[in-house]
């Protein structure tokens, strides 16, 4: 066996395991718990007219880049998602800065949402505490050692019964709508304010981080490309569903849940959907979606601890992180890459700071986001000649809309909290220095096609060999 067979040998996915369906309900997985709290404290922000236009604005950013993701995720169907698509764009250290900027997202955003899990056990149980943030991660992490099939099968059932509470609480919510509550916050004397703007424009800008909650890591699908049965079909119409999907939940519970618990209300809410339930009388279903809300975080849990194993898998392979972090298991499991990042997790959770968590993840996302987007435009300029089984509707100008978007939204989080800007900036300013000090000279390849042709002939080798 080739030094390249026995390396890959260690650090292969099980491959055909997912379906279209599979990873549209992995991208709606990854978001949904954003469709019951977090998304409504941007109307404290900006009043429900500002907060309506920052989340049109937001929902443009995360379709013109999901429409720029499905493009590259066909041509470059690689486990690495972004970070993949990035190095081919813009070489070794471009594609390990959009790589970082994702695993600063996906590292803090579980430690965000389980603080919030956390919450929620105290309000069903009457308990909390690190032990319950331990317990979470080790069943969860424990789940996905079991393999990716068995996972995703939980994953999908898990956000099914989220999905079921939203549309349970739209349709009682509808009946008791009224548009008047949209507007119930007092104008104040900012630059902008009206009825619809009562916080000014200024309002808006700050509440853009509170926007992206509601589609926040649907860009994780093409990190399932690896376990894909037809990556370049299965993962555009994957991940283009889910977006579809999360655009009419997030119409839901933006308009229909201030509608009736008004708006003033809804946007200091722990429990937006709960607590417009409790308006119109129905408790009983009020604690069924208090409970199946749970679920919701636990499916965004659940899916975005999937989505940083495989990252940090792409990148530990290529070289980027220590190697030892990509070796999988007979079930083709990534554990290492599961175990490690949900330990600095937890350790992040014990802070207890889920709105910091968030923000620093947001941050992470932004960044990543724009590089994705030039990502996009470079390949489009550069390698016109990549096979492209899927093109994105509109080319390079969609994508450039993504970035400016992207760009815009990374400020809006400076906006309404420096400090979690300035404490991500240094955790990109530590992961630079290991990349450019330390892991640039140990890289397993030179360059992405160099990679790449050497997994594909090593991959096929072992395929043979088999």
């Amino acid at each position: 066996m080739s030094d390249n067979q026995e390396y890959l040998a260690k650090r292969q996915l099980k491959g055909g395991t997912a379906g279209w369906i599979l990873l549209a309900g992995l991208g709606v997985s990854y978001v949904i718990s954003g469709d019951f709290a977090g998304w409504n404290f941007g109307i404290a922000e900006a009043g429900w007219g500002g907060f309506a236009i920052a989340a049109i604005l937001m929902a443009v950013m995360y379709l013109t880049l999901v429409l720029s993701l499905a493009e590259m995720s066909a041509a470059i169907p690689a486990a690495g998602g972004g970070y993949s698509f990035a190095r081919q764009a813009m070489g070794p250290a471009g594609g390990y800065l959009t790589g970082l900027a994702v695993l600063i997202e996906y590292a803090l955003a579980p430690a965000a949402i389980v603080i919030f899990i956390g919450s929620a056990v105290q309000e069903l149980l009457g308990f909390n505490g690190p032990w319950v943030y331990a317990v979470f991660y080790l069943v969860f992490v424990g789940i996905h050692l079991a393999g990716v099939g068995e996972a995703l099968k939980v994953m999908m059932v898990i956000s099914g019964l989220a999905v079921l509470a939203i549309i349970a609480t739209a349709v009682v919510l509808v009946a008791n709508f009224d548009a008047s509550n949209l507007y119930d916050v007092a104008v104040t004397d900012a630059a902008g304010a009206s009825e619809f703007l009562p916080l000014g424009w200024y309002g808006v800008w700050a509440a853009l981080p509170f926007a992206m909650w509601l589609f926040l890591a649907v860009e994780g699908v093409p990190l399932a490309a690896e376990e894909a049965k037809n990556p370049a079909k299965d993962v555009p119409k994957g991940i283009i569903g889910a977006m579809i999907f999360l655009l009419f939940t997030a119409l839901l519970v933006v308009v229909l849940v201030p509608g009736v618990g008004g708006a003033a209300t809804m946007g200091a809410s722990a429990v937006p959907l709960v607590d417009a339930l409790k308006v119109t009388g129905n408790d009983s279903l009020a604690t069924i979606v208090n409970i199946l809300g749970l679920a919701g975080l636990v499916a965004s849990f659940f899916s975005i601890i999937y989505g940083y194993s495989r990252l940090v898998f792409a990148l530990s392979r290529a070289g980027y992180l220590p190697r030892a972090l990509s070796i999988t298991t007979s079930r083709k499991v990534p554990a290492r890459a599961l175990i490690v990042p949900a330990i600095f997790g937890f350790i992040a959770s014990l802070s207890g700071e889920g709105d910091l968590m968030l923000a620093m993840a947001v941050v992470g996302a932004t960044v990543s986001y724009a590089l994705m987007a030039l990502s996009h435009i470079l390949l489009r300029i550069k390698q016109p000649e990549l096979a492209r089984p899927y093109k994105t509707p509109g080319g390079v100008i969609t994508s450039s809309i993504a970035l400016v978007l992207s760009l815009i939204a990374l400020t809006g989080v400076y906006a309404f909290d420096p400090r979690a800007f300035l404490f991500t900036m240094g955790l990109f300013v530590i992961g630079a220095t290991y990349y450019f000090g330390y892991s640039s000279k140990r890289l397993v390849a030179k360059n992405a096609d160099e990679e790449f042709a050497m997994l594909a002939a090593a991959e096929s080798d072992l395929s043979i060999a088999n």
